[in-house]
């Protein structure tokens, strides 16, 4: 029986790639966000937006997040936004990825998630647009 794979190396995985791994733009950022958080809430944010004043600052615009949903605050603590889980979980991935950053949550249309990346994801952005 003959098999489907070969035992030598492919030329798909020899060939150099364009980029070193760590030079991604921050359009990459959205391509890599939508279906990260589709695969974690099993939808998408309701909204991406980068700030006006900021070109380092994005927000993401949730309604209602699933965390918050199953979780009971006391009126005592009516100021804690529960999705900081969430925003932990997406700091996480964002500096897998290569995209370090600060991620917070904030009460605003919603529940809305700041990031903040660090000045040398902004500046490898700026270098490769001039390329």
């Amino acid at each position: 029986m003959e098999s489907r794979f070969t035992r030598g190396k492919s030329p798909l995985l020899e060939r150099p790639l364009g980029r070193p791994r760590g030079e991604v733009s921050l359009s990459a950022f959205a391509l890599l966000f939508c279906p990260v958080w589709r695969a974690l809430f099993g939808k998408e944010a309701d909204k991406l937006e980068q700030a006006n004043d900021d070109d380092k600052t994005f927000y993401v615009i949730e309604r209602e997040p699933l965390v918050n949903t199953f979780i009971s605050v006391p009126r005592e603590n009516s100021t804690l936004n529960c999705a900081a889980f969430t925003a932990g979980l997406v700091e996480a991935v964002l500096g897998a990825s290569g995209f370090p950053a600060k991620v917070t949550a904030h009460w605003h249309k919603g529940t809305t998630l700041m990031i903040k990346f660090e000045e040398g994801v902004i500046a490898r952005d700026k270098s490769l647009e001039g390329r």
